[in-house]
């Protein structure tokens, strides 16, 4: 009976662990092919490794949101941490900025992506 509940309090523990964790973002930015000004790409943001599965991602043009950004499935790893991938057709210009918009956990920061001209 007393190894039966230790494995029942066993099992709960690492469901609690697996599911209740918490953990940042990675954001990568990168556009398919070389970044180049006036070349028609895509640009994207990809957000993986995070839990709560409660995020917003936006990609962003001179500091305003990307309203036609298409944003894929929420997935999740055997581990609960979850991945997506943000995206949208563009092609830079000079003068232009762009970024990527992450707010997880109450916490918002901005990935720039940068030209390679």
């Amino acid at each position: 009976m007393k190894a039966r509940i230790y494995w029942m309090v066993g099992i709960l523990f690492l469901l609690e662990s697996s599911v209740s964790k918490e953990s940042s973002p990675i954001v990568q930015v990168y556009t398919e092919t070389a970044g180049f000004l006036g070349k028609n790409n895509i640009l994207l943001c990809h957000v993986s490794n995070f839990q709560p599965p409660v995020i917003q991602v936006d990609l962003l043009r001179n500091g305003v949101t990307i309203q036609t950004a298409n944003q894929s499935e929420m997935v999740f790893e055997v581990d609960w941490e979850y991945y997506l991938t943000k995206y949208v057709a563009f092609v830079p210009q000079k003068g232009e900025s762009y970024a990527c918009s992450v707010t997880h956990g109450g916490i918002s920061r901005t990935f720039a992506w940068e030209a390679e001209m």
